[in-house]
């Protein structure tokens, strides 16, 4: 009897011992990469936006790996697809947060979607990198927004149209899809255009659906409008798919940049590859970056991506790679954060905020990007391109350096004595 139970003590610590080993191999091999979160559309009416920036993020995680990763660990991508389903990517985000583990987040396009998973993010106390440039009226400590603030590309640009060389625009239509977005973005354009003597009979304003492929009366309208006097020009803040039928309309009515020039802030390179651009030449885009901007920095990002699209077989990409906004918003990003998580020794949320204050890099636009030490928005300057006949843009105007972001725009009058600075919560 005294045997058998020794003999089963015996085996009961053997199973132990086993067991233990066992788990903090399991450990050991968890905690052997650092996880990173890519929150961005698939399928559905934003893919082709958002597809290249899920690859923009492996393809910069490929680069930090094969230099040695982060704090001696490798980085370990986490792909989901929210599919253009805006309460979807909240339930994705809580996933990759508190199932996956990740230590940051990379994502979102529209400014539905990151309303949607904001809560989430600011709940949790985790990150999100966020890389298109957005309406502002937000400034949370769980985020860093590396696109721009109105100030930072839709002020300039209207600027820029009522200027000399932009056409000495006075009358401006306001088009843009339903959503957070393009009508605050609007809302900050009108009491703009209010400012410089812009009457209200002199505006026009109005919203398709996600999705919207039929822009025929629309065009038609514009035509309209522009037809009664006065020098107009379209600020266009439509998003995701729908720019390809938009774009076509507009040559197919023969509507030139010299008569009613458009300016967009969501359309680039890659909006436009599904486009004949011929007719098109002449009509403007605003952003941070280009792809056909001269910098040493930009030659080099550039070839990256060349080289990792082929290799990888990117569609659309391996044989025609192209470069835009917001991939170099998302590469900074990631390249900043990792630079941020060394500094502090560690990927725990605070401590990565309190080292973000400040970062900087030597962006492809061919200025350096500052993190703002507050108010967590890249100092960035800013571009106008004109469309040309392969899909290209010719900068016509860019800032003398980079700007600094303006979360909580001063033409909006309930803004008045707000600080940049995220409240803690």
């Amino acid at each position: 009897m005294k045997l058998t139970r020794r003999l089963a003590a015996q085996s009961l610590t053997a199973l132990a011992a086993t067991a233990c080993t066992l788990g903090f191999t399991s450990i050991a091999q968890a905690q052997e990469t650092i996880k990173v979160g890519v929150l961005h559309s698939l399928s559905g009416t934003m893919a082709i936006s958002e597809t290249v920036l899920k690859d923009t993020v492996l393809m910069a995680i490929d680069e930090i790996n094969a230099k040695g990763g982060v704090l001696g660990k490798k980085l370990e991508p986490v792909v989901v697809d929210p599919a253009s389903n805006w309460p979807l990517f909240a339930e994705k985000a809580r996933q990759l947060i508190s199932k996956d583990k990740v230590a940051v987040v990379f994502g979102c396009w529209t400014s539905v979607s990151r309303k949607s998973v904001l809560p989430v993010f600011e709940e949790l106390n985790s990150l999100l990198f966020y890389p298109v440039q957005y309406e502002g009226e937000e400034l949370s400590k769980n985020v860093f927004y590396t696109g721009a603030a109105p100030n930072q590309q839709a002020i300039p640009a209207v600027e820029y149209l009522m200027s000399k060389d932009g056409g000495s625009a006075k009358r401006f239509v306001l088009l843009g899809t339903d959503y957070v977005y393009p009508r605050t973005t609007n809302k900050i354009l009108r009491a703009f255009l209010k400012s410089k003597g812009i009457a209200e009979s002199d505006i026009m304003e109005e919203y398709t659906p996600f999705g919207h492929a039929d822009y025929q009366s629309i065009i038609a309208k514009i035509k309209k409008f522009s037809s009664e006097g006065k020098k107009t020009a379209v600020v266009s803040t439509i998003n995701g798919d729908s720019n390809v039928p938009f774009y076509k309309e507009l040559g197919n009515q023969g509507l030139k940049a010299t008569d009613v020039p458009v300016v967009a802030f969501s359309v680039g390179e890659e909006e436009l590859r599904g486009v004949d651009t011929k007719p098109l030449v002449g009509h403007l885009a605003a952003w941070n970056y280009f792809m056909s901007v001269k910098s040493p920095a930009n030659t080099e990002f550039v070839k990256k991506w060349s080289d990792y699209a082929k290799a990888k077989g990117i569609a659309g990409h391996k044989d025609k790679p192209l470069t835009n906004d917001p991939m170099e918003a998302t590469y900074l990003g990631l390249m900043m954060w990792k630079a941020a998580v060394e500094k502090a020794k560690s990927t725990d949320t605070d401590k990565v905020i309190a080292a973000m204050a400040g970062q900087t890099y030597a962006a492809p636009g061919g200025f350096t990007s500052t993190m703002d030490k507050e108010n967590h928005h890249l100092h960035k300057p800013v571009f106008i391109g004109e469309i040309k006949a392969d899909g290209q843009f010719n900068v016509v105007w860019k800032t003398k350096g980079p700007v600094v972001a303006d979360p909580w725009s001063d033409y909006i009058a309930e803004n008045k004595g707000k600080k940049n600075v995220p409240e803690k919560k």
